[in-house]
């Protein structure tokens, strides 16, 4: 599902540069609910951009669902983050003025999907991230971990074959965010979906089927969880 071979990423401040990957390759299968730890630093989220397609690697190539994200175009990238990758940021970044329904409607519009195929969607969606009375509600009116979940149904919303979740419990309270993870897991399996988020939280390890530690810009372990 995922192939990364031989990735680096320099930044480039004046004279000073940050080598934020440094040669990094890995294999994910499809369905699977990996965990990408490491300090802050580290390269989490720069490794995560470069599978997105939101930066490009200074050398290496990355392959999702078959495509070569490092030599795709502008167009290109932009069918890729449309068609094949969801994404769940840490502050969920749902539309205010919008309904938790019209959250995860929002890319099935941007697809041109047609009506009733949008709202099927929306419904099955709810329904499976635990929401279904509350579609009516605005991101206000929510709670941090209901907001989360919304954002998690957004990310499926047009089938995707990878999701990038990056710290989607860094802003929830630890009981709250030991429920995402399940979650997350449940999403892999029930949408025959990868899963790839970076998080902090060594609670949540033994949550994953797979855990990739990064330190200093180099894959320092690759292996399946204790509880995978």
């Amino acid at each position: 599902m995922v192939v990364v071979e031989g990735v680096a990423k320099t930044y480039r401040t004046g004279r000073v540069e940050v080598r934020a990957l440094r040669g990094v390759s890995f294999e994910l299968p499809a369905g699977e609910l990996v965990t990408l730890r490491g300090r802050s630093g580290a390269g989490k989220t720069t490794l995560l951009n470069l599978l997105g397609g939101l930066e490009r690697a200074d050398a290496g190539t990355v392959r999702v669902a078959g495509r070569e994200v490092t030599s795709l175009g502008e167009g290109g990238l932009a069918e890729l983050r449309r068609d094949v990758i969801g994404y769940v940021f840490q502050s969920h970044g749902l539309l205010p003025v919008l309904s938790a329904a019209e959250n995860v409607e929002v890319p099935l519009r941007l697809a041109r999907a047609a009506p009733a195929e949008r709202a099927e969607r929306v419904r099955t969606l709810l329904a499976l991230v635990g929401l279904s009375d509350h579609a009516g509600q605005r991101p206000h009116e929510l709670s941090g971990g209901q907001r989360q979940r919304v954002a998690i149904a957004r990310a499926l919303a047009n089938r995707p074959r990878l999701v990038l979740a990056d710290e989607p419990t860094g802003q929830l309270d630890s009981e709250t965010a030991a429920a995402i993870m399940p979650l997350l897991r449940a999403v892999a399996r029930s949408e025959g979906v990868t899963v790839l988020t970076a998080t902090h939280d060594q609670v949540l390890l033994g949550l994953s089927d797979r855990v990739l530690t990064l330190h200093d810009g180099l894959l320092t372990t690759s292996a399946p969880s204790p509880a995978g």
